[in-house]
């Protein structure tokens, strides 16, 4: 029997990545990130879709080479089509499109969120992973995205609450940048809190009814906490950072598990997971497996490496697509806003 063999393309912010999946199973996933960005404490779109320009293609042979695959093996490619920054999409649809038509292969368009989703059944060779059984909760937070997403099956999903403001990645930014913390802030709170004390301070808690989410609230309460400080001890950031992180680390950590739990409970599903770039944090990580254990859930976090944007996410997701035959037309085109 033939084996499926998929080359993913992820191009929809700041990352260029692309990924060889065969059978379901990652046998590369190369990741090129643009730390141009840094100094500008944020993504600059036009800088970022030039850099992808740049790298797809010695990213591209990075993976296929790490795989060991042939270019007459690959059976389809797999490219993001939204949601993301317009530029950098075009990018790697672009690439995706020229890449098949010059195989004479099908073409898979795939939903990132998604895929942030599906990276939880990512198998590699030689390494044991438990793939979560349907119907599946997740709660998928990041930059950009902050949702609970019940998954009936592989491509059947639907967000039940989502941030009707700022996303938690991006609360975590935010407050990072008032405190004088390099951009993205997230994993530098995430590290400076590992030495402060958690309950030092308290922020404001948004009341938002059902699963829905809401940062703004929390970040104006830090931001106003640290003026009336300020006023009082001009070096009052510099002298409680430690406290400062992992206090808002708890807040912003304690509103998401706690919306996730309701879901849970009302839902009725205890097959649970977190995702996203801001599932990296370790105490997001810490409290979500504590709920799981007190409450009988079945957790998954994914590694790490498949926390932010790659591609090796988008290879699952194109593989699954590739079994039902879910192929896309060669007219279709980047979509900056895209739902799950």
């Amino acid at each position: 029997m033939k084996k499926i063999t998929i080359l993913a393309i992820e191009s929809s912010c700041d990352d260029t990545s692309a990924s060889v999946v065969r059978d379901g199973y990652v046998l590369s996933s190369i990741i090129s990130t643009q730390a141009i960005h840094n100094s500008f404490g944020g993504v600059v779109p036009e800088l970022a879709s030039r850099a992808h320009m740049a790298n797809i293609i010695p990213v591209v042979e990075m993976a296929l080479k790490e795989s060991g695959a042939g270019l007459d093996e690959i059976s389809a490619v797999a490219f993001t089509r939204g949601p993301g920054l317009m530029g950098s999409l075009l990018v790697g649809v672009s690439f995706a499109k020229g890449f098949a038509l010059a195989r004479e292969i099908p073409l898979i368009e795939v939903n990132h969120l998604q895929a942030h989703v599906l990276v939880h059944f990512i198998r590699k060779h030689g390494e044991y992973q438990e793939i979560p059984s349907f119907p599946f909760l997740c709660l998928l937070v990041s930059g950009g995205h902050t949702q609970i997403i019940v998954a009936r099956d592989y491509f059947d999903m639907e967000v039940i609450g989502t941030t009707i403001d700022d996303a938690a990645g991006e609360a975590f930014d935010k407050c990072g940048k008032v405190i004088g913390l390099p951009y993205p802030s997230g994993p530098v709170i995430d590290r400076i809190a590992s030495e402060g004390n958690p309950d030092a301070f308290r922020f404001a808690k948004p009341a938002v009814p059902g699963f829905d989410f809401s940062f703004s609230g929390l970040k104006t309460s830090f931001l106003y906490f640290l003026r009336d400080r300020i006023k009082e001890n001009p070096s009052f950031i510099e002298e409680n950072k430690p406290d400062l992180c992992a206090s808002l680390q708890k807040s912003i950590v304690t509103v998401l598990i706690d919306k996730l739990v309701l879901a849970a409970r009302k839902t009725g599903i205890r097959n649970i997971g977190i995702a996203g770039g801001v599932s990296a944090n370790s105490a997001l990580r810490d409290l979500f497996i504590r709920e799981g254990k007190k409450r009988g859930w079945r957790v998954y976090i994914p590694e790490i490496r498949y926390t932010t944007d790659n591609a090796a996410m988008i290879g699952i997701a194109g593989y699954y697509k590739y079994l039902k035959g879910n192929f896309s037309s060669h007219m279709v085109g980047p979509s900056a806003r895209f739902d799950i």
